[in-house]
């Protein structure tokens, strides 16, 4: 059984995306799939292949509006919770994690920074204390914080990548701590009512969406096994979410290009920078602050990806132009959802590119910039200097057009910021003659002259 949306692709690329999720369904063995594309937060294409339910709902095929647990997915939403309170100057990333945890009593050994917990480097155990996953008993918000000098170091901090689902529950309820309220209250009021995500529960607690029901599929015979639900308690904070496709469609969405009003575009672009290397033999995974980094081609998508007994997902979305695949699946053992989501998204670049934004005419060059435009030498290489929307702009000659540009701002008389791009951060200063005229450049110190000069010559 398939459901596929409307033709909001050509017809060629909605074949090509239906045979990946074909494939997938079929190969994994997955009861029920759904895969989609979005641009803007709506869905391109997606199709429900297979049938899920139970009762009279056995029968039909997934839509994007059914309610699937995304388990992990979830830890996005407590990550971008973090970085809220972060703005709002109610924490520091480099903070001992347990200075907003009042009752946590960590001993020396087990304090670790909120950066830490956040990007998986903490070297903390991987799960609470305790068989949670033998037993499906979760702790409640104050056990966890309780317990969590019984926590076991495993590694030293920011050594190498190790996933603690324990500290994304401490981080929720930091935020929690810190807001007054449940760790639920705070997600509704920072992220699901703003966004409108009135699909996204914690747990299967909708009043009127259909929940998914979650299998497990033998590997000798053909007859799936219905999986329980877990009650996520304490744990909510980094698996806890039920959502469904359409309402993740449109939290990738965000993830592309942030409401302001919500979270600041350069906070989000900050959770997306690589803080340690996933996978260190092949280095085309890299982890950020709540956010998997995956490098696919020249692509990299950043995203999560969430397991639960029954439910498979992910969710990757490449920021630069707004595309997100999304892997919705009901069996606990299922093919990869990050290649799975990645592939979708790349499929529908490749096919059909988003639009970039068409170049707009300027307005006026301000007058202390038109000196300093045109071909500039620095170490050797080439660099050329503009104006775009009245900023000052720097491109290495040669640079491909997906290379960003260096860009400043003016901070005094001769002297700039570079706030993007290459060197970001670093100031560029300008050097005058006696008579006013510009000499030389000196951005992040080295020498840059308008013609190329060996190390040690001064410009004339």
């Amino acid at each position: 059984m398939t459901n596929p949306t409307g033709p909001r692709v050509r017809p060629d690329t909605a074949r090509r995306l239906h045979g990946i999720a074909l494939e997938a369904q079929t190969s994994g063995r997955v009861p029920a799939l759904f895969a989609g594309v979005q641009r803007g937060g709506e869905l391109l294409w997606s199709a429900g292949i297979g049938a899920h339910g139970a009762g009279r709902h056995r029968d039909r095929a997934a839509t994007a509006h059914d309610q699937y647990l995304v388990a992990s997915n979830t830890k996005t939403f407590t990550a971008v919770m973090v970085m809220q309170a972060r703005d709002e100057g109610l924490l520091d990333l480099d903070d001992p994690l347990g200075q907003h945890l009042p009752g946590a009593s960590p001993t020396p050994e087990h304090e670790v920074t909120v950066r830490s917990a956040l990007a998986h480097v903490s070297g903390m155990q991987r799960e609470p204390h305790g068989d949670v996953w033998k037993t499906l008993a979760f702790p409640e918000a104050d056990q966890l914080v309780t317990e969590y000098a019984r926590a076991e170091r495993v590694g030293r901090p920011h050594t190498r990548w190790h996933y603690s689902n324990l500290m994304y529950c401490l981080l929720g309820e930091m935020v929690a701590q810190l807001d007054g309220c449940s760790w639920e209250e705070s997600l509704q009021r920072r992220l699901l009512d703003p966004l409108g995500l009135r699909d996204t529960t914690v747990g299967f607690t909708h009043p009127t969406r259909l929940p998914v029901q979650g299998y497990f599929v033998p590997p000798f015979t053909d007859v799936p096994v219905a999986e329980p639900v877990p009650d996520f308690r304490g744990t909510a904070p980094c698996g806890g979410l039920a959502s469904t496709p359409a309402d993740m469609a449109r939290w990738s969405a965000f993830v592309a290009q942030p409401d302001e009003a919500v979270l600041h575009p350069d906070t989000l672009e900050e959770m997306t920078q690589p803080q340690t290397v996933v996978d260190p033999r092949g280095w085309t995974v890299t982890m950020g602050l709540g956010f998997f980094l995956v490098r696919s081609g020249k692509r990299i998508l950043v995203g999560h990806t969430g397991g639960m007994p029954g439910h498979i997902t992910g969710v990757f979305t490449h920021r630069e132009s707004g595309t997100g695949g999304l892997a919705f699946m009901n069996s606990t053992s299922a093919p990869d959802p990050m290649a799975l989501a990645v592939e979708l998204a790349g499929a529908l670049e490749e096919a059909e590119p988003a639009a970039g934004a068409p170049w707009t005419p300027g307005s006026s060059v301000p007058e202390e910039l038109e000196e300093l435009l045109g071909h500039w030498y620095t170490e050797g290489s080439h660099v050329i200097f503009s104006v775009r929307e009245g900023k000052l702009e720097a491109r290495m000659a040669g640079a491909g057009p997906d290379v960003p540009p260096a860009v400043f701002e003016h901070v005094e008389e001769d002297l700039y910021r570079t706030v993007s791009g290459r060197e970001r951060g670093e100031l560029l200063r300008v050097v005058r003659r006696q008579d006013g005229s510009v000499r030389q450049l000196s951005w992040a110190t080295y020498l840059v002259s308008r013609e190329p000069l060996a190390f040690g010559r001064r410009p004339r």
